[in-house]
């Protein structure tokens, strides 16, 4: 192999490339490795930890081809010390191959790669649609926190993705909070559902470009395909909860003020917030104030009131203040609306303007 890349292109496909890499793998080495593949025609760069895998192609000049897997940290380490000018050479000759750059060379011991797993593809092409990048960034990164962090119940773990009638419909929920985020999409004869894991989705989503993706599924990978390569995550295998049940049909009080004046509240009341994170909100359609207290025996307590369109009746629910905050980072607008159904049941928090969200979040014991 000899190959000649520019220095800016080279680090920026190894930073994007190697976070899919196994950091250290006992049973099969070659999952901590980049797989260089250069021909005639292109080069590209490969990795996968079995749960996630990446396909990249390259710009460079190739003068001779050839198959190579070195570890992902160590090409990440270089790439970071390298200037971003000019080209770099890497050369495999034996078990070595050396990068050269300047007037630095680099000589590294390469990884066998006979046992490098091959990156599966969906079967069904007629399973795609296209979306934006940045769109599909920001979906993923948003909603994931929402899913559970424990593998018990991998359905929990999991982002659902709903597909029909033009929208894509993506859910996470860790049984405490649930965030569901709707966009339209092109390919309105296109329909499907799937799982993909979250940890998987958010490591496709911070690599993806902000260009036109095609995101193809099947039964058991989904890839996202981009002019420069594709990205592909193993699917979960389980049925995920009919979520719908759980959203109230109907409400008793909705309250809608500005989302600055409700995060500066909520933050000063955290403060206060027992071992349980507890805060108490107040619906007074009365006097249109919305209220915050928390109470903790070791510190004090703490009331804020807010002026708020409130319409409905009275009401007392208790939560935790992170499942709250965390609705904030769902929408951009500018006013929120907060609407309950009763005493025990969810509070739906949405964006006022903002369609695509509704956020859930269940109530404590008062």
């Amino acid at each position: 192999m000899n190959i000649s890349i520019e220095k800016k292109e080279f680090s920026d496909v190894v930073y994007r490339v190697a976070r899919f890499a196994q950091r250290k793998s006992s049973t099969l080495p070659v999952l901590s490795s980049i797989l260089i593949v250069a021909g005639n025609d292109c080069i590209k760069m490969r990795a996968t930890n079995l749960e996630t895998g990446v396909d990249l192609k390259l710009n460079g000049k190739c003068s001779n081809e050839g198959v190579v897997a070195i570890s992902a940290v160590v090409l990440q380490q270089i790439a970071s010390s390298l200037t971003q000018e000019g080209n770099i050479t890497i050369e495999h000759t034996g078990d070595i191959i050396s990068i050269i750059s300047g007037t630095g060379k680099s000589l590294i011991k390469t990884i066998s790669y006979d046992d490098f797993p091959s990156i599966p593809f969906p079967e069904n092409p007629k399973n795609r649609i296209v979306i934006n990048g940045n769109i599909l960034k920001n979906i993923f990164t948003s909603i994931a926190s929402c899913a559970s962090s424990s593998t018990v119940r991998p359905e929990l773990s999991s982002i659902y993705i709903s597909i029909e009638g033009g929208v894509m419909t993506a859910v996470a929920t860790d049984s405490f909070r649930l965030a569901e985020k709707k966009i339209p999409i092109e390919n309105k004869g296109t329909q499907g559902k799937f799982l993909i894991p979250a940890k998987n989705a958010v490591d496709i989503a911070q690599a993806l470009p902000d260009e036109d993706i095609i995101m193809s599924f099947d039964d058991n990978q989904c890839a996202f395909i981009a002019t420069q390569g594709m990205f592909v995550s193993r699917l979960t295998n389980a049925v995920y909860p009919d979520y719908n049940q759980i959203i109230p049909k109907e409400s008793i009080v909705e309250a809608v003020m500005l989302r600055k004046d409700f995060e500066t509240a909520l933050k000063r009341t955290m403060i206060f917030s027992d071992s349980f994170q507890k805060i108490r909100v107040s619906f007074d359609p009365k006097r249109n104030n919305f209220s915050f207290f928390a109470k903790n025996i070791d510190i004090g307590e703490s009331s804020e009131n807010l002026h708020a369109k409130i319409s409905g009746n009275a009401l007392d629910l208790s939560f935790n203040h992170r499942y709250l905050s965390a609705a904030l980072a769902l929408t951009p607008a500018e006013s929120i609306s907060l609407t309950a159904a009763g005493i025990g049941r969810p509070l739906i928090i949405k964006g006022v303007g903002d369609t695509s969200l509704l956020y859930l979040v269940s109530p404590m014991n008062q």
